[in-house]
């Protein structure tokens, strides 16, 4: 039976216990009759500058994200978000898909993943040159890039502001990701992308479309956008981005 709140769809996020940013940014963006409901992933809020700790941290999250699905999935839910993007770009196309498909498997319904719903919102669009935006340290940066050039794209550009800590990612202001944007961007490039679902980007993505005249995809707002698609709800949401109004 479907609930009274939630009568089309019940789409739950997977989020790290220090993401503030993937919850908000999605309710912004709900539809008539979907509702959305988060389960978190247990982190440390600790710099990750190290190689050691930024290993660790990973295998935290790998660890947790079965046991946040199992307890999230006992609402009944019809379709999950993983509003963690790392690790959904890490080791390349084939790790993703593997990674959907286990998820998927584990979950029992469909999956979205930042990684292939990016992918399959630059294709929509037919662009190729890219620039991107994240908010990792270096070497979050490398697999970011490397999953897009795997993918067939051209990464012009790619600025890592180099947060510290997991919830200082949340602490960037909207000036300086739309001062990063502006960096980005250039007759080289035909979309840009913000990566890292704690980047409180969804706004200032949804504003850069304007100046810019180009995608500028959001991975919170794109993967919602996923999500809705994959679950046949074909609303446009208007205010939010290209992604969701034309797509």
């Amino acid at each position: 039976m479907p609930d009274t709140l939630g009568f089309r769809k019940r789409i739950g996020l997977i989020v790290p216990s220090t993401n503030t940013t993937v919850q908000p940014e999605t309710d912004a963006l709900r539809v008539p009759g979907v509702t959305c409901h988060t389960g978190r992933v247990t982190i440390k809020e600790r710099p990750l500058n190290t190689e050691e700790a930024f290993n660790e941290h990973m295998q935290m999250m790998r660890d947790g994200m079965g046991v946040a699905i199992d307890q999230i999935m006992t609402a009944g839910l019809d379709h999950l978000i993983m509003g963690i993007a790392l690790e959904t770009f890490w080791g390349g196309v084939a790790a993703a898909d593997k990674l959907q498909a286990d998820l998927t498997q584990r979950a029992g319904v469909g999956v979205t993943m930042g990684s292939i719903a990016m992918t399959t919102a630059l294709k929509a669009f037919g662009v190729r040159t890219i620039a991107i935006l994240t908010p990792h340290q270096p070497r979050g940066d490398d697999m970011v890039k490397a999953y897009f050039l795997e993918s067939g794209f051209d990464v012009v550009r790619l600025k890592g502001l180099k947060c510290q800590t997991p919830r200082m990612i949340a602490q960037v202001s909207q000036q300086d990701i739309r001062n990063a944007l502006l960096e980005l961007d250039g007759p080289d490039v035909e979309a840009l992308l913000a990566v890292g679902t704690a980047l409180p980007s969804g706004a200032a993505a949804a504003e850069a479309e304007r100046w810019f005249n180009k995608p500028v995809i959001a991975v919170n707002t794109v993967s919602f956008w996923d999500a809705l698609r994959r679950c046949g709800i074909a609303d446009h949401v208007q205010g939010h981005g290209r992604v969701l109004e034309e797509l």
